[in-house]
């Protein structure tokens, strides 16, 4: 039997924190298990999963571990983000467990692997709907005569701006593009020769 781990994640509240840590205890009370190790952290689902410890997290998780939450937005940003980790931890046999969905799964089971196929269904679904109202909210810009895109003419940003100054001076001196390319460190200089013509700097 492996070790059980229970996860709490809160925005900024450490009340939530504390609610989510009384109702993992009460489960594990009422089941008889005994919580090995608690991962808490506050802080916004909106951070990295290295900042958010679900790195960290599955790091420490092995073969028969179990991971406890109290709900599966707990886990993720979004139903694919969450469907990603359950998948990647049931396919190394670590069981999760969520009190509030009332979910026990595990690699075992018919009924784990119709939750673990439903869920491949829901992140499919969801990101079929983002694509949906991505394309309708475009649609209406458009169709109230919004221009959508950058307008016409403007330059993007390039990691070659800071060294304008330094360009445009080799260029005086007449130096080739490969040349200022190796002189100010760039290894491409047909990034450097885009970027040139782009803002018109051939003299």
């Amino acid at each position: 039997m492996g070790k059980i781990v229970a996860y709490l994640r809160a925005s900024t509240d450490k009340q939530d924190l504390n609610q989510q840590k009384l109702e993992i205890l009460e489960f594990a009370r009422k089941k008889e298990i005994h919580i090995d190790e608690f991962v808490e952290i506050t802080i916004s689902s909106r951070k990295t999963s290295k900042q958010r410890r679900i790195d960290e997290l599955v790091g420490m998780l092995i073969e028969t571990d179990t991971l406890i939450v109290t709900e599966l937005s707990r886990l993720g940003r979004s139903t694919a983000e969450v469907i990603a980790l359950i998948n990647a931890l049931i396919l190394r046999n670590i069981r999760v467990i969520t009190i509030k969905q009332n979910l026990d799964i595990t690699n075992q089971g018919m009924n784990s692997k119709i939750i673990i196929t439903l869920f491949s269904l829901f992140g499919e679904l969801e990101r079929d709907l983002i694509s949906l109202r991505t394309k309708e909210a475009l649609a209406a810009k458009k169709a109230s005569g919004q221009q959508l895109g950058k307008p016409k003419g403007t330059l993007q940003k390039s990691k070659f701006d800071s060294s304008l100054d330094r360009i445009k001076e080799l260029l005086g001196y007449g130096l080739s593009v490969r040349k200022i390319a190796k002189v100010l460190g760039y290894s491409s200089h047909i990034a450097l020769n885009t970027y040139i013509n782009k803002r018109g700097l051939h003299h």
